[in-house]
Parts: C-alpha cells; sequence; structure tokens
C-alpha cells in the first residue's frame, strides 16, 4: 500500500503509548473485522491498513524507524513482510471473540482455501493471488502461519548508519563497525563495494534481533551515508570538481593541473571556454556498482573577474573596451 500516516490511521497522536495504541486497533478492528464486513472489499481494505498501522506502531523498533524517517522513508527501508515480521494478533483477535484461522479462508477468497508453504517456496503463492501477498500472511501468528522450516519467521531487522567518505566509497573498504543490540554494544567488520552511495543499504543476514526459539534472527542493516567532500561534487556516477581560470587564459587557452581520485591529472582548457564551461575527462568518475565501468569527472571552468584593478589593467581593459571587446 502506499505510504500513509499511521498514526492517523489508527486515529492517534504521535505521543501515543502503547496501550492507546492497542486500545485504538482493537476498537476498529473489531468495526472492520472480514467477519463483520462479509464481501465488504471496502472494509477489508481498511483492515489491511489498520493492521499494518499497528504491526509498525506496536513494535518499539519499527516505530522507531518510521518516527525516524517518516512514511516515505520507512517504505524504502521496510517491505511488507518486515512490517508483519514478528507481530501478534492472535491474541487480539481472541480478546475481539475472532479466530484468526478463520480470517485466512475468509480474505483468501474461497472455502478451505488455507496458506500453505509450497516445499522450498516462499509460502506466499495463496497471498498474492488474493492479493494479501508481501508478508500479510504471515502476521496473524495462529493457525496458517509459517512453520519452523520454512525460514520465513525470523527476529526483528534493525537498521543501523554507516558514515564513509568518498574516497572510501569510491575504493571500497573494510570498516569495523559498532551497533546497538538490546541494549548491548556489538562490533562487526563489513566491506562496502566500489561505488556505493548514499541511501544503499548492506544487508549482514543473522546480525539483527534474536528469533523465538527454534527461528532464526533477524538482519542487520546499514544505511550508507557519504560524507560531503572538500573538493568533489558527486552527481550519480560522475564527479565535479570547480577550477578558477583568468579571464586571459579564458580568452587565450591554458593547461590545468585538476584532482581526480587518482592524482593530479593535466587539462587542456580551450581558447574562448566561457564561465561555467564543463571540461569532461572520461572514466575519472566513481566506479559503477554494477560493474560497467566508471562515471566521469567534469572540470567547471569559472572565469575570475578582479574586483580591483590596479592603473595600467584599467587602461588597457578601457582600450580593449573602446574596440568592442
Amino acid at each position: 500500500m502506499a505510504a500513509k500516516d499511521y498514526y492517523r490511521v489508527l486515529g492517534i497522536n504521535r505521543n501515543a503509548t502503547e496501550d492507546a495504541i492497542k486500545k485504538a486497533y482493537k476498537k476498529l478492528a473489531l468495526k472492520y473485522h472480514p467477519d463483520r464486513n462479509r464481501d465488504n472489499k471496502e472494509a477489508e481494505e481498511r483492515f489491511k491498513e489498520i493492521s499494518e498501522a499497528y504491526a509498525v506502531l506496536s513494535d518499539k523498533n519499527k516505530r522507531a524507524q518510521y518516527d525516524r524517517f517518516g512514511a516515505a522513508g520507512f517504505h524504502q527501508r521496510f517491505s511488507q513482510e518486515d512490517i508483519f515480521r514478528g507481530s501478534n494478533f492472535e491474541d487480539i483477535f481472541s480478546d475481539l471473540g475472532f479466530n484468526a484461522s478463520d480470517l485466512f479462508s475468509t480474505l483468501l477468497g474461497g472455502k478451505g482455501k488455507r496458506y500453505t508453504t509450497r516445499p522450498g517456496g516462499s509460502g506466499y503463492s495463496d497471498f498474492h493471488q488474493a492479493g494479501w501477498g508481501n508478508g500479510y500472511g504471515a502476521f496473524f501468528g495462529g493457525a496458517g502461519a509459517h512453520s519452523p522450516h520454512s525460514g520465513s519467521v525470523k527476529g526483528n531487522d534493525v537498521v543501523s548508519s554507516l558514515k564513509i567518505t568518498l574516497k572510501e566509497a569510491a575504493l571500497g573498504i573494510k570498516k569495523r563497525v559498532t551497533y546497538q543490540l538490546q541494549g548491548q554494544s556489538k562490533e562487526i567488520t563489513v566491506k562496502t563495494p566500489p561505488g556505493i552511495a548514499t541511501g544503499k543499504k548492506l544487508r549482514l543476514a543473522g546480525k539483527g534481533m534474536p528469533g523465538p526459539p527454534g527461528y532464526p534472527a533477524g538482519d542487520l542493516y546499514l544505511e550508507i551515508e557519504v560524507m560531503p567532500d572538500a573538493v568533489f561534487q558527486r552527481d550519480g556516477d560522475d564527479l565535479y570538481v570547480d577550477k578558477q581560470i583568468k579571464l586571459t587564459e579564458a580568452i587565450f587557452g591554458t593547461s590545468l593541473e585538476v584532482p581526480t581520485l587518482e592524482g593530479n591529472k593535466t587539462v587542456k582548457v580551450p581558447a574562448g571556454t566561457q564561465s561555467n564551461t564543463k571540461i569532461r575527462i572520461k572514466g575519472y568518475g566513481m566506479p559503477k556498482m554494477n560493474g560497467g565501468g566508471k562515471g566521469d569527472l567534469y572540470v567547471r571552468a569559472a572565469v575570475f573577474i578582479p574586483k580591483v584593478l590596479t592603473k595600467t589593467q584599467r587602461e588597457q581593459i578601457e582600450k580593449l573596451a573602446a574596440e568592442g571587446l
């Protein structure tokens, strides 16, 4: 579903307590539960919506990530499977007098149609057919949930940040990372691929929250932040560097020593270069993560105009101006 304000979906404020969240969900679940709204697609969609909101806001880690990154940013980091993983709705349904296993048959659109796991498969085939794929299937936690052998139920994932320099992003590095897990500091060595960019995530399987007994741990996702560089600006796989040239150099042409990630390189500036002209140096940008070589480096030539002139300089420029230059 599209990114929405989960607090608004449940009709609560952003400072709502765990009890308030649960109370709001139970009230809405009682109203929109499929057993009370037979053949009502609108109610069914509303029920999915409030269930997704509750799955996020009732989980401390997911709620913290949602509050930090906002609705759109949260959905870039959490799939539907991630959202419902580890959620337990069975107790709530029992309190309301509903049976979680009966709900499967109603929502999957067929008498006797149950959630099943194919041998060696993901366990989502029936849910995709009914429009309940991408993780909706396992959130009830009762009959029809994943078996311990399906490998799909595990502990919650953990998201942490990893800051690296532009040069580290270009070369790829091994880095020792410290992150928090259940109130304790954990350390792990990670290797970043050359060309990685801000917003990309590294997945470390099994380094997240412990799973229920008999189930694997969740994963650790390290969100990359490439720090601003004092020399280069990045645009995708391309790099930009600014260089000032004199007015006479722009008119007559010149050669410049330009910094690159591989050391300085001499670049020719053609005669008649205009201010902010971009000079392309092919293949001196960032490595492309798909293995397609490198981006380019662009030198932006800015023509320097002095604010203060000597008497001789002014006289000469005035002569040039008189000749129409």
